[in-house]
Protein backbone atom coordinates (compact mmCIF):
# COMPACT_ATOMS: atom_id res chain seq x y z
CA UNK A 1 0.00 0.00 0.00
CA UNK A 2 1.47 3.36 -1.00
CA UNK A 3 1.77 6.00 1.67
CA UNK A 4 -0.24 9.19 1.34
CA UNK A 5 2.93 11.28 1.20
CA UNK A 6 4.08 9.38 -1.90
CA UNK A 7 0.99 10.33 -3.94
CA UNK A 8 1.95 12.53 -6.90
CA UNK A 9 0.50 13.59 -10.20
CA UNK A 10 2.02 12.71 -13.57
CA UNK A 11 4.03 15.96 -13.40
CA UNK A 12 5.59 14.91 -10.09
CA UNK A 13 3.75 17.54 -8.02
CA UNK A 14 1.60 16.75 -5.04
CA UNK A 15 -2.08 17.48 -5.68
CA UNK A 16 -3.51 20.50 -3.90
CA UNK A 17 -4.25 19.51 -0.30
CA UNK A 18 -1.66 16.71 -0.35
CA UNK A 19 1.15 19.31 -0.08
CA UNK A 20 -0.11 20.25 3.38
CA UNK A 21 -0.22 16.59 4.39
CA UNK A 22 3.34 15.99 3.23
CA UNK A 23 4.75 19.03 5.01
CA UNK A 24 3.00 18.09 8.26
CA UNK A 25 4.20 14.47 8.10
CA UNK A 26 7.76 15.74 7.56
CA UNK A 27 7.94 16.32 11.32
CA UNK A 28 8.79 12.62 11.58
CA UNK A 29 11.81 13.00 9.28
CA UNK A 30 13.66 14.87 12.03
CA UNK A 31 14.47 14.18 15.65
CA UNK A 32 11.42 14.96 17.73
CA UNK A 33 11.51 16.94 20.94
CA UNK A 34 10.33 15.05 24.02
CA UNK A 35 7.03 16.94 23.91
CA UNK A 36 6.55 16.02 20.24
CA UNK A 37 7.33 12.38 21.10
CA UNK A 38 4.76 12.53 23.87
CA UNK A 39 1.95 13.75 21.59
CA UNK A 40 3.06 11.63 18.60
CA UNK A 41 1.50 8.65 20.37
CA UNK A 42 -1.88 10.21 19.62
CA UNK A 43 -1.06 10.76 15.93
CA UNK A 44 -2.40 7.34 15.09
CA UNK A 45 -1.86 7.57 11.31
CA UNK A 46 1.48 9.47 11.60
CA UNK A 47 0.47 12.27 9.25
CA UNK A 48 1.72 15.00 11.62
CA UNK A 49 -1.81 16.09 12.56
CA UNK A 50 -3.81 14.80 15.52
CA UNK A 51 -7.55 14.98 14.93
CA UNK A 52 -10.07 14.62 17.77
CA UNK A 53 -10.87 11.09 16.61
CA UNK A 54 -7.19 10.16 17.04
CA UNK A 55 -7.08 11.71 20.51
CA UNK A 56 -10.12 9.60 21.35
CA UNK A 57 -8.44 6.44 19.98
CA UNK A 58 -5.25 7.20 21.91
CA UNK A 59 -7.09 7.59 25.19
CA UNK A 60 -8.95 4.34 24.58
CA UNK A 61 -5.59 2.66 23.84
CA UNK A 62 -4.21 3.67 27.24
CA UNK A 63 -7.24 2.28 29.03
CA UNK A 64 -9.60 5.23 29.43
CA UNK A 65 -13.33 4.69 29.20
CA UNK A 66 -15.54 5.97 26.40
CA UNK A 67 -16.76 9.04 28.30
CA UNK A 68 -13.30 10.20 29.44
CA UNK A 69 -11.85 9.53 25.98
CA UNK A 70 -14.60 11.56 24.28
CA UNK A 71 -14.28 14.41 26.79
CA UNK A 72 -10.49 14.42 26.40
CA UNK A 73 -10.72 14.56 22.62
CA UNK A 74 -12.99 17.60 22.69
CA UNK A 75 -11.17 19.31 25.58
CA UNK A 76 -7.58 18.74 24.43
CA UNK A 77 -8.11 19.37 20.74
CA UNK A 78 -10.37 22.34 21.45
CA UNK A 79 -7.75 24.02 23.64
CA UNK A 80 -4.50 22.99 21.94
CA UNK A 81 -5.54 22.76 18.31
CA UNK A 82 -5.99 26.46 17.56
CA UNK A 83 -2.62 27.30 19.16
CA UNK A 84 -0.72 24.82 16.96
CA UNK A 85 -2.18 25.71 13.55
CA UNK A 86 0.63 26.88 11.24
CA UNK A 87 0.55 30.53 10.23
CA UNK A 88 -1.38 31.32 7.05
CA UNK A 89 -3.26 28.01 7.23
CA UNK A 90 -7.03 27.95 7.38
CA UNK A 91 -8.80 25.13 9.15
CA UNK A 92 -12.51 24.42 8.98
CA UNK A 93 -14.66 25.36 11.94
CA UNK A 94 -14.79 22.78 14.73
CA UNK A 95 -12.03 20.59 13.22
CA UNK A 96 -9.51 21.34 16.01
CA UNK A 97 -6.46 19.57 14.57
CA UNK A 98 -3.29 19.55 16.68
CA UNK A 99 -0.10 19.92 14.64
CA UNK A 100 2.69 17.82 16.14
CA UNK A 101 5.36 20.12 14.68
CA UNK A 102 3.95 23.10 16.63
CA UNK A 103 2.92 21.39 19.87
CA UNK A 104 5.29 23.63 21.84
CA UNK A 105 2.96 26.54 20.99
CA UNK A 106 0.21 24.77 22.92
CA UNK A 107 2.16 24.84 26.18
CA UNK A 108 0.01 26.42 28.87
CA UNK A 109 0.64 28.34 32.04
CA UNK A 110 0.19 26.93 35.54
CA UNK A 111 2.21 23.86 34.57
CA UNK A 112 5.19 22.17 36.21
CA UNK A 113 7.79 23.46 33.75
CA UNK A 114 8.89 19.91 32.93
CA UNK A 115 8.84 20.94 29.26
CA UNK A 116 10.41 24.25 28.25
CA UNK A 117 9.03 26.70 25.67
CA UNK A 118 10.59 24.63 22.85
CA UNK A 119 9.20 21.30 24.06
CA UNK A 120 12.44 20.01 25.57
CA UNK A 121 12.41 17.97 28.80
CA UNK A 122 13.88 19.82 31.80
CA UNK A 123 15.19 17.18 34.27
CA UNK A 124 15.72 19.72 37.07
CA UNK A 125 12.07 20.73 36.98
CA UNK A 126 11.02 17.09 37.02
CA UNK A 127 13.16 16.38 40.11
CA UNK A 128 11.84 19.53 41.77
CA UNK A 129 8.30 18.13 41.70
CA UNK A 130 9.27 15.31 44.03
CA UNK A 131 11.69 17.32 46.18
CA UNK A 132 9.01 19.88 46.94
CA UNK A 133 5.82 17.82 47.06
CA UNK A 134 6.58 14.14 47.81
CA UNK A 135 6.34 14.25 51.62
CA UNK A 136 5.13 10.72 52.37
CA UNK A 137 7.61 8.94 50.09
CA UNK A 138 10.46 10.62 48.19
CA UNK A 139 9.66 8.70 45.01
CA UNK A 140 5.86 9.07 44.79
CA UNK A 141 2.97 11.48 45.17
CA UNK A 142 -0.26 10.90 47.05
CA UNK A 143 -3.51 12.47 45.88
CA UNK A 144 -3.14 15.18 48.55
CA UNK A 145 0.45 15.90 47.48
CA UNK A 146 -0.66 16.11 43.86
CA UNK A 147 -3.26 18.70 44.87
CA UNK A 148 -0.49 20.63 46.65
CA UNK A 149 1.58 20.56 43.43
CA UNK A 150 -1.35 21.87 41.41
CA UNK A 151 -1.93 24.67 43.91
CA UNK A 152 1.77 25.64 43.87
CA UNK A 153 1.77 25.84 40.05
CA UNK A 154 -1.30 28.07 39.80
CA UNK A 155 -0.67 31.38 38.07
CA UNK A 156 -2.99 34.34 38.70
CA UNK A 157 -5.74 34.87 36.10
CA UNK A 158 -4.86 31.67 34.24
CA UNK A 159 -8.06 29.65 34.25
CA UNK A 160 -7.24 27.73 31.03
CA UNK A 161 -3.77 26.79 32.29
CA UNK A 162 -5.12 25.69 35.65
CA UNK A 163 -7.79 23.54 34.05
CA UNK A 164 -5.23 22.07 31.64
CA UNK A 165 -2.74 21.22 34.39
CA UNK A 166 -5.46 19.84 36.65
CA UNK A 167 -6.84 17.62 33.90
CA UNK A 168 -3.44 16.29 32.79
CA UNK A 169 -2.30 15.40 36.29
CA UNK A 170 -5.63 14.01 37.47
CA UNK A 171 -5.97 11.71 34.44
CA UNK A 172 -2.39 10.51 34.94
CA UNK A 173 -3.03 9.93 38.64
CA UNK A 174 -6.29 8.06 38.08
CA UNK A 175 -4.74 5.80 35.43
CA UNK A 176 -1.34 5.19 37.03
CA UNK A 177 -1.63 5.29 40.83
CA UNK A 178 -0.92 2.05 42.61
CA UNK A 179 -3.38 0.25 44.89
CA UNK A 180 -2.17 2.32 47.85
CA UNK A 181 -2.82 5.61 46.02
CA UNK A 182 0.78 6.48 45.12
CA UNK A 183 1.78 7.94 41.76
CA UNK A 184 5.37 6.78 41.40
CA UNK A 185 8.17 8.97 40.09
CA UNK A 186 9.28 6.42 37.50
CA UNK A 187 5.72 6.10 36.23
CA UNK A 188 5.50 9.87 35.79
CA UNK A 189 8.94 9.91 34.12
CA UNK A 190 7.91 7.11 31.74
CA UNK A 191 4.70 8.89 30.78
CA UNK A 192 6.60 12.14 30.22
CA UNK A 193 9.41 10.61 28.22
CA UNK A 194 7.35 7.98 26.43
CA UNK A 195 5.68 9.62 24.16
CA UNK A 196 1.97 16.83 29.65
CA UNK A 197 2.87 18.07 32.58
Amino acid sequence: MASKSAVTTAGGQLPKGKEEFSSMADVYNHELTPLQKHVAFFDRNKDGVIHPSETYEGFRAIGCGVALSAFSAVFINGLLGPKTIPENMKVGAFKFPIYVKNIHKGKHGSDSGVYDANGRFVPEKFEEIFKKHAHTRPDALTGKELNELLQANREPNDLKGRVGGFTEWKVLYSLCKDKEGFLHKETVRASTMAACL
